[in-house]
């Protein structure tokens, strides 16, 4: 049963030959295409952190705490009903497309609210549509931008282009932040909206010049299908490849185990231990330590043997770290702990990326993206109230033991399954 099936060899061998550029490329950190195709998803991120930080702040301001939640959470439900139908867009339009249209979309949104907040007061009904407006929008952008590392390199550099997105989300998490807290001193929420703006515009010269390996014709004479059997032969495509079908269980109980802890899980432990906001930062900043170091051993390496091994290895040892979390003596060592998931949960995640791109069919990647980004980024974030609650009521040491639990299931189901412990990356 573990044996790859012959329409999973055929779909394998199918991206093999359809996206393979000529052998003379340079390597992914050296390849103009792809610096070209980072650098606009650097500005993205920053414009998307800078967006984040700035309504939030404005939430806080003109309303109550209640309903600033309401307005953070107001992208939430969108982002969750749609991020499949977004998939079907990516691959129908090409994901380059798709992303250029989301850019330009809030680009357009952003520059707008900030024109109306420089002339008026900050209302709650306002920034509530801002938020929905960006939750659709995200289901749009969110397959897209997963699906166009595969549609833009060869598939041995995969991992490396992995490794540099992952560097490139920890770089723009810290300098959106600095940045967006810098405009809202400058010149408050309108102003941090108006660089925002700049940058998602920014970042639509660079993808209009990104180059695409095309797909092949049999691929797009199924552009007559519907949506819906665009869809449910997406989904198809995920359970007959049995890799595909594994990555994607294994990565969805996982996230389900991690979403939780790592965002309000942590808040909550700091200040059950007494640590303070310093203690918070610290913590925090050792989880993006950890990553960012993740990312660059695998930009730098290019590639790592045994990757799908080393993939369900590393999600077993942070979902050991992630136990440990609650359970450890100090601060000191609770930041050494942060960074060890950090490293770990880095990459296992960059590796899972690279292995669901490998193992489809380059005509399925938005699809395949959005059910693998659905629980992590749609459904994921509704857990948090849940997780507070389950803190509230039983401490921070079940409910990190039990998420870990969680962890560690997705793990042994990988561990048990020599399709996917066997996986490799191309060379």
């Amino acid at each position: 049963m573990d044996s790859p099936t012959g329409l999973e060899e055929a779909s394998v061998t199918a991206t093999a030959t359809t996206l393979q550029a000529p052998p003379d490329l340079p390597p992914a950190h050296r390849d103009p295409n792809v610096l070209r195709w980072l650098g606009a998803f650097v500005a993205s991120l920053l414009g998307d952190n800078v967006y984040f930080l700035t309504l939030s702040w404005a939430a806080t301001r003109a309303g109550s705490p209640a309903q600033a939640g309401l307005v953070l959470a107001a992208a939430s439900v969108p982002r969750a009903v749609l991020m499949l139908g977004g998939g079907v867009v990516a691959d129908r339009f090409g994901p380059r497309k798709v992303v250029i249209g989301s850019d330009l979309m809030r680009c357009v949104v952003i520059l707008a609210v900030a024109g109306v907040l420089a002339v008026a007061h900050p209302r709650v009904w306002l920034l509530m549509v801002v938020g929905l407006v960006f939750g659709t929008v995200d289901a749009l952008f969110l397959p897209a931008v997963g699906a166009l590392p595969a549609r833009i390199t060869t598939l041995d550099q995969l991992a490396r282009v992995q490794g540099l997105r992952g560097l490139a989300s920890r770089v723009a998490t810290i300098g959106g932040s600095l940045l967006g807290g810098l405009a809202m001193a400058l010149g408050g929420s309108p102003v941090a909206f108006a660089v925002a703006g700049t940058l998602f515009a920014v970042s639509l010269p660079l993808l209009i010049t990104v180059r695409m390996v095309p797909l092949p014709d049999h691929h797009r004479a199924a552009a007559a299908s519907t949506p819906w059997q665009d869809l449910a032969a997406g989904l198809r495509h995920i359970r007959r490849n049995r890799v595909l079908a594994l990555l994607v269980l294994v990565l969805t109980i996982s996230e389900m185990g991690f979403t939780g802890p790592l965002n309000i899980g942590v808040t909550l432990l700091t200040g059950e231990r007494g640590w303070g906001a310093a203690g918070l930062g610290w913590i925090v900043g050792g989880f993006g330590g950890g990553a960012a170091t993740a990312a660059l051993v695998l930009a730098v390496r290019g590639r790592i043997p045994h990757a799908g091994l080393v993939q369900q290895g590393c999600l077993a040892l942070s979902a050991t770290a992630l136990a440990a979390l609650a359970f450890v003596p100090s601060l000191a060592v609770a930041v050494g702990v942060a960074i060890g998931i950090g490293l770990t949960a880095g990459l296992n995640s960059a590796l899972g990326s690279a292995l669901l791109q490998t193992a489809a069919d380059p005509a399925y990647f938005g699809r395949i993206t959005a059910v693998s980004s659905l629980f992590s980024l749609g459904i994921g974030p509704l857990t948090y109230p849940l997780t507070g609650a389950a803190i509230a009521a039983w401490g921070t040491r079940p409910v990190f033991t039990a998420s870990a639990a969680i962890v560690a299931l997705g793990s042994g189901i990988g561990l048990c399954a020599p399709s996917l412990r066997h996986a490799e990356l191309p060379c």
